[in-house]
This record gives structure tokens, C-alpha cells and sequence, in this order.
């Protein structure tokens, strides 16, 4: 087999330019923060290529592709039981890999937001991500409060990562090309074991608040807690993506006092 068929209906764009695979490969930094290495769709190989040569780290590969899985075997014979054959959004992390794994990939995007869940579901074992996403996605990620692109997955990336925008890729260097613009981002966990608020809450706020993101939140999040239960604060009088991670944090805590008040 002297190539991989890349299949729509698992999004595969796969990556031609060796120049940028190797710049996606640099930007992750092991620092002692993790020994392992996770490569996530590597269809042919572009980014293993480069992983296979840094000794800091074990490099895993995982696809859901059964020909990308036999193409890769044959090219990589030494991986063995390091090269699985599953879902990625299925991984279990904790049984798979002891102790801390980075997570790289030119990722399907017709997935990429489970899987920057998946990776937010693992976070204490996921010390770094880098990742190819579509731009609009990784703006989505990068997005500071108050823009339009800021949204449910600006709040809960940024809750436990450092989140930077590092480089847009063009359609050309893929196989076959997108439709759109591309974009390497890196998630680099922050040192917040704990948000300081009820976390399931604050998830139920920040989706309550985003969804219903034209209107304030004393309206949004109506479904959580009463109007007339509300405290009178000012920030229930503002949109969804007028507040910061603390702020949904601050929100968060003012509702648990009064959803306790109110039993």
C-alpha cells in the first residue's frame, strides 16, 4: 500500500508539507511536563515522521481509520501495541497512558470540538495540546471577551489552558485541499486545579448564557433559577459574552447563594 485514500466522511484533509509538519512537531514543549506524546489521525504519517525522531518523548498514534492503521504499521513496524486502531473520543485515558500525554493532531474538523472536550474532560493528564484546527474554530478558542467569535468554547478552554494562536495554514499543503483557512493553536494547562465555584453549575451557566447569547442573562438563564430569585446585581443585565472566565466564575457563586436561599 503506497498511500492512504483520505475519506470525506471522516474529514480527512491530510497535510503535504513536510516544512509545516515540522513546525507543528516544534511547538510542542515537553519541559518535563509530560514523557508521552499522542498523535490523533496521523494518516499517512507527516507529523509522526518528526515525532518518531524527538527522544523527550513516546509517541502514540491513534485512528479510526482501519487503512491508515495497516498503511501505518507497515511503515512503522516498531510502534506495535502504540499504534491503536479506535476512536479517539472513546479513548480511555487513565487505562491507556500512565501518567501525563500531550495531544497533538491535524484534527478532523468535522470533530473538533469533542475533541478540544475530550482533552478539557482529561485536562490533569493533558498538561499540552497542538492542534490544526479550521480558523474559525482556533479563533473560537483564542477569542478574548466581548467579540463576536467568543462563545461556550472560549470559556471553557480558557478556564484551563493558556490558549495561543500561533499560525494560519492555507488550503493549498493539504490532500485534498479545504475549503477553508486552517490554524495551529496550543493549549498549555494552567495552574487552576479548581474554578472556586460549583463547576457543574458553572458549565450549566456558561451554556445557558451562550445559547441564548442575544439576550441578557437575567433572561438566559431563566431556566436555571426564577427572575424574582435573581440577585439585583448588574451583571444579569449584560450578555453572555461581555463576561471573562472569572466573571462567569463571580456569576456562578452568586447564583449558588441564591438557589440555596431559595430551598
Amino acid at each position: 500500500m503506497s498511500s492512504v485514500r483520505a475519506k470525506k466522511h471522516l474529514g480527512q484533509h491530510f497535510l503535504t508539507d513536510k516544512n509545516i509538519a515540522l513546525k507543528i512537531v516544534n511547538s510542542l514543549n515537553p519541559t518535563g511536563r509530560f514523557s508521552q506524546v499522542l498523535e490523533v489521525g496521523p494518516g499517512m504519517g507527516v507529523l509522526s515522521d518528526f515525532l518518531l525522531q524527538n527522544k523527550e518523548y513516546e509517541t502514540h498514534l491513534i485512528d479510526l481509520d482501519s487503512e491508515s492503521v495497516e498503511f501505518l504499521h507497515k511503515k512503522y513496524p516498531q510502534l506495535g501495541e502504540r499504534l491503536i486502531n479506535g476512536d479517539f473520543l472513546a479513548l480511555d485515558f487513565q487505562k491507556t497512558f500512565p501518567g501525563n500525554v500531550a495531544v497533538i493532531g491535524n484534527f478532523p474538523y468535522n470533530i473538533s470540538s469533542q475533541i478540544l472536550f475530550k482533552i478539557l474532560e482529561h485536562r490533569d493528564q493533558v498538561p499540552e495540546m497542538v492542534g490544526m484546527f479550521q480558523k474559525e474554530v482556533a479563533e473560537r478558542c483564542t477569542a478574548p471577551a466581548g467579540t463576536k467569535e467568543y462563545g461556550i468554547l472560549s470559556v471553557f478552554v480558557q478556564a484551563y489552558y493558556k490558549v495561543e494562536y500561533l499560525f494560519t495554514v492555507k488550503p493549498g499543503v493539504f490532500n485534498p485541499p479545504p475549503k477553508v483557512l486552517s490554524a495551529v493553536i496550543r493549549l498549555s494547562r494552567n495552574e487552576v486545579q479548581n474554578l472556586e465555584c460549583d463547576e457543574k453549575l458553572f458549565w450549566k451557566v456558561v451554556k445557558a448564557g451562550f445559547n441564548q447569547r442575544r439576550k441578557t442573562l437575567r433572561n438566559a438563564l431563566s431556566a436555571l433559577i426564577p427572575k424574582d430569585k435573581m440577585p439585583a446585581d448588574p451583571v444579569f443585565e449584560l450578555r453572555a459574552e461581555r463576561l471573562t472566565v472569572d466573571d462567569f466564575v463571580r456569576l456562578t457563586n452568586m447564583l449558588t447563594a441564591a438557589l440555596q436561599t431559595a430551598e
